[in-house]
């Protein structure tokens, strides 16, 4: 008889809802997952009092008390992003990630973000993009963006050896500190195979893994009209959308769905930001 994957909840709406998530990514181990909504009214009081506190100070910069406010392009915000404090407790937020670069499209996605003022959060693979591509990564992280892990050479992590999974997380790891001085508190497992055992490594590694609500395939498509059109159908609040800057037909999707989105009110983050004023924690699975 397999293991009941164990699930972390503040709710029992939300209980229910990640019990079913880990089930169905996995039926044979056991590790946490949760809700960035529930992970943020999970957060210690002294992380809440610390976001509190930051709000205030953006609110006496708004009103001309501060002197030290931040710019558009101003110091990273929990973790990733960049200018004023953001608030998902109250703002309808919706996290931005790409996959599998940085590429020969990268520089024009991160141009489109500059103009936007936008930042989002990149899990970058190692073999034939990180290590043959240094200057963009470099250009993510000066530009505020978050830096995460797609491993090394983007293999399937739940059927290989726990050593080799390790090997391919950890590589990712050095080859981006290495660039930028930085690493990576989030991870995405390629496919979103989670187990026991990936999650004990990663909290080893002192990743958190964060898995997706909205997918546009655009593997599947360089049509960037059904990309936009897939990304607006499933985009909830709170919700994490997957895109890919590997694929021609992805980065010019994405001026449109950044105005569609501001257009209904949403507010673009960062992982990291999305779950503030919790902090990833490594291990645990994130998934709306």
């Amino acid at each position: 008889m397999p293991k009941t994957p164990t699930a972390r909840s503040t709710s029992i709406a939300g209980l229910l809802t990640a019990t079913s998530l880990v089930l169905a990514l996995s039926g044979c181990a056991t590790y946490d997952v949760t809700a960035p909504a529930d992970a943020r009214a999970d957060a210690p009081a002294a992380a809440v009092q610390e976001k509190d506190a930051r709000l205030a100070a953006d609110a006496d910069g708004k009103n001309g008390a501060g002197k030290n406010r931040p710019g558009k392009h101003g110091p990273a915000r929990d973790g990733g992003g960049a200018g004023p404090e953001v608030d998902c407790r109250k703002a309808k937020c919706v996290a931005l990630t790409f996959d599998a670069g940085p590429s020969e499209n990268t520089d024009h996605l991160l141009d489109i973000l500059k103009k936007e003022q936008v930042h989002a959060t990149f899990f970058m693979l190692g073999k034939n993009h990180v290590d043959k591509r240094p200057a963009e990564v470099k250009r993510i992280d000066a530009e505020g963006h978050e830096l995460a892990n797609h491993t090394w050479s983007h293999q399937i992590l739940t059927e290989i050896d726990p050593a080799e999974a390790k090997r391919e997380l950890s590589r990712l790891q050095d080859a981006v500190h290495r660039i930028t001085g930085k690493t990576p508190r989030l991870m995405r497992p390629p496919q979103g195979r989670t187990d026991g055992e990936v999650s004990r490594i990663s909290k080893e590694l002192g990743l958190a893994q964060v898995l997706w609500s909205v997918t546009a395939k655009d593997y599947q498509t360089n049509d960037s009209a059904l990309i936009t059109k897939r990304v607006l159908e499933q985009t909830e609040r709170d919700g994490i959308i997957l895109l890919h800057d590997i694929y021609r037909g992805t980065v010019p999707a994405v001026p449109g769905i950044l105005k569609e989105l501001k257009k209904r009110g949403y507010t673009v983050v960062t992982v990291s930001q999305l779950l503030s004023p919790a902090k990833p924690e490594p291990g645990m699975v994130y998934r709306p």
